[in-house]
């Protein structure tokens, strides 16, 4: 067997060179087998540029068997920890290399492994050097060929990317499938499924009239969950089409679902490997939140086709060239198909939660990092949803006519290439005439910005001033930082509700400011003080500090014309509310509601003509994640118990008005629409809210909710609530339901996720329980995030115990891990490296916990990387 490569050193962005030689095609036979598949790689092979550098190729976790050139055997060949070293070559050459490899004993998920009883690979970022020897690197493309032989009974169904262009039977009960991929593409694009599976065929006629095939796999017996995925799949490439002018290019489109699986899904050119948590779903077994889930994934994936695969990265330091854009692309998606306000609402909601958290921790990076140790480790947060938001930033300087002359142009300059994010940014500065010469510093810098406004009304002259400073603090990546192109969207107000007028000396200003200066000041023309909101719709990624008074907030909660400037309004509210009384509750007083927040949220309650999806987010509180990034030092107990006591004092101010809407919103059946779903998620909130009021008069209204409910969004939305009160119906609810549900992992991955949010002092005792359940395996990454990280990532009063169990368990378990699936570890260790913002004493517990886990002898390179950055912290 080859070594594992150390790859505990630094890669540097600008260090990048190109490949010594590029390989035009690359043809795949692949013959599987458990644990023996032999796999023969013939590449064309042709030096680039006058050299005599050798030809290194990597590779791990597999056996050589072989080395020929140009038909002959080749002997000028080293094996090296992670590489194949090849010298005096020719400037052209054909290479055939033929390995082994054990696709069961795969537990990393990377490369080849089989997920059940079927194949199937991950090759992003890195694993395509599990299968065979190649230059696995995303600026190498290939035309690919992909011949498939496997043994018919156990395997009839053999896929691989492209068109599918011969098959057929062979003596030994075994058959063969030959694919082509007539696109180039790099190494990490590559996907092979090998197996058993249920089929939903449809098809869609493009634009052009093109008829595509579309094919979903599932297990067998999960067919009749698979419907809405296709639905999806088919509003993604017609939305696709309208919005951006972009055209499927293969005659068939196929979606795997598989179980294990260390991602949410993956956009290999024409054959997506999915999680199965992203496809799967009818009404008794997937929520709301699951169906938005799947239409969402399913369209981000689809879209990758062009912003991905037909245009990839030169480098994975451009990794948010491909995730940002996609991930921008999805949520105009479902902001179009769905409501546009709640999904705005909701993609924030991770920025200044987890989001800001990782900018604030060891990991900090800008959305383009500068160095990388562990590329795995760079699938984060800031890469997609700040990368997200650098892209929004550019389409709202630029406008939605001038975006997509710069989508275009992009397109025009690099389809079938390897770009950069520079690339892109040149396409948009070049199609629109907008400088971006300072705006690209988003790129390059890490941390949350800071912006703090002051405001000034001079009566006389009638002038307003707006004074904005922008600051961002350091990071452990980057002491130093410059000013940013931030553009702020603001909105003036006027006593009676009305939108002032923006003017300068009588000539309009635009509502986007452009922020540029660490100082700057924008006057207006206005005959009164105005009541101002800013940041509308999130415009920039940054903190706000400006000191609004209650009463200007419940203000904009009633008037604001932007509904996310409403539901924002709110949201500081209670942030205000939250910091004033953790402060009285560490003085020793009670915690009291703020007569501005008991009167703006009471007004929302009782405003019936409120869309309902959009009232539920302006009821629901910030999540305790959220308010401790309010705070240097996060007391998490005060914060627990101050959320909890303001969600008390809130339905008591709603009073008995609460039963009266709840009983409203019921609904005789369950219906699959985004209506639907609107009232079903206020009806949950409010019961939320009815089990605070009083838990043992809810206990009754919760339990025949879940007894009597026809979906599984209301039934378990009646479990959460019963858990998060501990109301007496809770234990006989969770044990009803595992017993309805412990043969399917996917759907019991809820009953995990409930035991592990247990918000009760014997939690980590359950979850050490749970591990016991027979569908519960460390090998599955789905099983570890729903019972692990729904306790060490979503239960912070019971994880962050002053005993310090939970970081002990914690860190067991990652031990564990580092053996198992190294990918699945690093990303476990979040909450353990994430410990800036606690106080002393814990913070000493967690360092006890990562310096044990940083002694191990055998640490992988993924969790060696956010480690040994937490410790310089």
């Amino acid at each position: 067997m080859t070594q594992e490569h150390d790859m505990k050193a630094a890669k540097y962005r600008l260090d990048y060179q190109a490949p010594h030689y590029l390989i035009d095609t690359l043809d795949l036979d692949v013959q599987l087998d458990d644990h023996h598949t032999r796999v023969t790689a013939i590449s064309r092979v042709r030096r680039q540029g006058e050299h005599n550098e050798p030809l290194r190729l990597d590779g791990e976790s597999m056996t050589l068997v072989s080395v020929s050139v140009d038909g002959r055997a080749f002997e000028n060949y080293r094996e090296l920890p992670g590489q194949l070293e090849l010298t005096q070559l020719p400037a052209e050459f054909v290479l055939t290399i033929v390995t082994e490899i054990d696709p069961v004993a795969n537990t990393a998920l990377e490369g080849l492994y089989k997920s059940g009883d079927a194949f199937c690979t991950q090759c992003e970022a890195e694993g395509f050097r599990r299968i065979t020897f190649y230059q696995d690197r995303p600026d190498v493309l290939a035309r690919y060929s992909t011949r498939i032989t496997a043994d018919k009974a156990k395997y009839p169904y053999l896929l691989s990317n492209g068109n599918k262009v011969a098959s057929g039977e062979l003596g030994d009960g075994r058959h063969f499938v030959q694919w082509q991929d007539p696109f180039p593409k790099p190494s990490y694009l590559f996907a092979l499924v090998a197996g058993d599976f249920d089929v939903l065929q449809d098809s869609y006629q493009t634009r052009s009239g093109r008829q595509v095939a579309l094919e979903i796999f599932v297990d067998k017996g999960n067919l009749n969950r698979a419907g809405f995925a296709m639905e999806s799949l088919k509003r993604a490439m017609q939305w696709d089409e309208e919005r951006f002018g972009l055209e499927y290019d293969l005659d068939i489109y196929m979606i795997v679902a598989v179980d294990f699986f260390n991602m949410g899904a993956m956009e290999n050119k024409g054959l997506n490997i999915f999680n199965s948590k992203f496809v799967l779903a009818n009404a008794q077994t997937a929520t709301d939140l699951d169906y938005h889930g799947i239409e969402r994934v399913i369209a981000h994936e689809y879209f990758h086709n062009w912003t991905g695969n037909r245009v990839t990265c030169r480098d994975w330091f451009q990794l948010s060239l491909k995730e940002g854009l996609t991930v921008f692309r999805d949520q105009e998606f479902s902001s179009d198909v769905g409501s546009r306000p709640v999904n705005r609402i909701n993609n924030v909601r991770v920025m200044r939660g987890p989001q800001f958290a990782e900018d604030a921790g060891p990991m900090a990076h800008p959305i383009r990092p500068d160095v990388v140790i562990e590329m795995n480790n760079f699938y984060t947060l800031t890469v997609y949803e700040k990368g997200s938001e650098v892209i929004r930033m550019m389409h709202t300087l630029l406008g939605e006519a001038k975006f997509q002359a710069g989508m275009r142009l992009y397109f025009e300059r690099h389809d079938g290439t390897a770009a950069t994010c520079e690339d892109f940014v040149k396409a948009m500065e070049d199609a629109s005439g907008i400088n971006l010469a300072q705006f690209r510093r988003w790129y390059s810098q890490s941390g949350t910005p800071v912006l703090t406004v002051r405001d000034e009304y001079d009566t006389n002259s009638g002038r307003y001033r707006l004074h904005v400073a922008q600051t961002t603090p350091a990071t452990l990546d980057q002491a130093d930082k410059l000013p940013l192109h931030i553009p702020l969207d603001i909105e003036l107000y006027g006593a009676d509700g009305r939108v002032l007028p923006l003017t300068r000396d009588g000539q309009s200003v635009h509502h986007v400011l452009d922020v540029m200066a660490a100082d700057a000041t924008f006057e207006f023309d206005l005959s009164e003080r105005p009541v101002i909101s800013l940041l509308r719709d999130f415009s920039a990624p940054v903190k706000l500090d400006y000191p609004y008074s209650g009463d200007e907030l419940a203000f904009l909660v009633r008037h604001a014309k932007n509904d996310f400037a409403r539901w924002d309004a709110a949201q500081i509210l209670v942030n205000q509310a939250v910091t004033d009384n953790v402060a009285r509750l560490t003085a020793g007083e009670p915690v009291t509601l703020p007569v501005a927040l008991r009167d703006a949220l009471s007004a929302v309650f009782n405003d019936a003509a409120l869309e309902p999806s959009f009232k539920a987010e302006l009821l629901t509180l910030p999540g305790e994640g959220t308010l401790a990034e309010l705070f240097d030092v996060a007391d998490i107990d005060a914060i627990h118990a101050v959320r909890q006591a303001l969600q008390q004092q809130l339905a008591a101010a709603f009073g008995a008005a609460l039963d009266t809407a709840y009983a409203a919103l019921k609904a005789p059946s369950y219906e699959i629409s985004h209506e639907a779903a609107a009232r079903r998620s206020l009806k949950n909130v409010l019961l939320g809210y009815v089990a605070a009021r009083d838990g043992d008069k809810a206990d009754a209204l919760v339990a025949a909710q879940a007894d009597g409910s026809d979906n599984m969004t209301d039934r378990l939305a009646a479990l959460q609530v019963a858990n998060a009160f501990l109301l007496p119906c809770r234990a006989r609810l969770l044990a009803a339901f595992e017993a309805d549900w412990r043969h399917d992992g996917l759907v019991l991955d809820n009953w995990l996720r409930l035991v592990g949010s247990k918000p009760a002092d014997d939690v980590l005792a359950d979850v050490q329980q749970a591990m016991q359940h027979p569908q519960f395996s460390i090998r599955n990454p789905n099983r570890v995030r729903a019972l692990i990280a729904s306790f060490s990532a979503a239960n912070p009063a019971q994880f962050h115990r002053k005993d310090g169990s939970g970081y002990r368990f914690l860190a067991d378990l990652i031990i564990e891990l580092n053996e198992v699936n190294p990918q699945n570890a690093a990303r476990m260790v979040t909450p353990l490296i994430q410990f800036q913002r606690l106080d002393a004493a814990r913070k000493a517990q967690i360092r006890t916990e990562l310096e044990r886990i940083a002694a191990l002898p055998n640490l992988a390179a993924d969790l060696f990387e956010k480690i040994s950055k937490a410790l310089k912290m």
